[in-house]
């Protein structure tokens, strides 16, 4: 920890980014079990005090910061509860994302720090029969919220058309937090007869239902025990190839919406679809 003396002699800029470090890992050691109370909330409260009183900040940035500092004076080093250390979370937290702006730090998704750690394979408990194919979904961030929604909603596997992002890229793996090392998944290779692309042969023999517009209301949609729903890239949809073998099969699945927009990112309407389909196998 940098002496507070030494810090106050930093130039502004240099000075949020060290002390933005300096809260990013406290916060990286709290959630990890090894955050020494007895030494590291003085220095921490110390060094918020300093930042409240620095005037280049808004005001509501300031009051933000001494709420932070008001929650952190409130515990004493001996506190060790749960809801203790979450408090003290929120306060470091804010304070960290704070500097990050102040400094024109755009935040994004590998700036926040998961606490649940590794994931146990051996606690999921999936619905057998509820499988998923993603076809070209081309970003790593939808693939990898795709990936966690999927987990968290008792998805047995995922198969992957050729053209889907890698769930091993950097921006998938953080947006999965874990998921994609404990879900299965597989990429199909589809063979090439000319563009476009043909809907795999090793899905030909399942039950599907698309996630596309122009479908059953999702209110009223009979959910199976055991098919593969098929999610269309961000721009184009589903593929004509996968709606036909939707429309032969189980059909199509479509969530109203009510706004100008009239379509969802996504990772989102997915979520919402697996939501309602494990409350069918519930």
């Amino acid at each position: 920890m940098i002496p507070l003396h030494k810090l106050a002699q930093l130039p502004r800029p240099q000075r949020l980014r060290k002390i933005a470090k300096t809260f990013a890992e406290a916060e990286l050691r709290l959630c990890a079990g090894n955050f020494v109370a007895s030494r590291e909330l003085p220095y921490l409260t110390d060094t918020l005090q300093t930042l409240t009183q620095d005037g280049a900040f808004p005001p509501t940035v300031r009051q933000a910061l001494s709420a932070a500092l008001g929650s952190l004076r409130t515990y004493a080093p001996e506190d060790t509860g749960d809801e203790c250390r979450a408090s003290i979370r929120r306060a470091i937290n804010t304070v960290r994302h704070i500097l990050l702006t102040a400094t024109g730090k755009q935040t994004a998704d590998w700036d926040f720090i998961d606490a649940g750690g590794s994931l146990d394979p051996g606690k999921r408990h999936p619905f057998p029969g509820m499988r998923v194919y993603l076809e070209d979904i081309r970003s790593p961030f939808n693939v990898g919220a795709m990936f966690r929604a999927a987990e968290s909603f008792g998805v047995e596997k995922l198969y992957l058309s050729p053209l889907c992002a890698d769930p091993n890229h950097p921006r998938a793996k953080r947006t999965a937090m874990g998921c994609t090392d404990i879900l299965p998944w597989e990429r199909l290779a589809v063979e090439f007869t000319g563009l476009p692309l043909q809907f795999p042969q090793a899905l030909s023999t399942t039950p599907v239902f698309a996630l596309e517009t122009g479908g059953i209301d999702i209110a009223h949609f009979p959910f199976p025990k055991h098919a593969v729903m098929i999610v269309g890239s961000e721009e184009l949809g589903v593929s004509p190839q996968a709606l036909a073998a939707a429309d032969t099969s189980l059909g199509r699945l479509s969530i109203p919406t009510y706004g100008a927009k009239g379509s969802l990112n996504v990772s989102v309407a997915f979520g919402i679809a697996l939501q309602a389909w494990a409350a069918a196998y519930a």
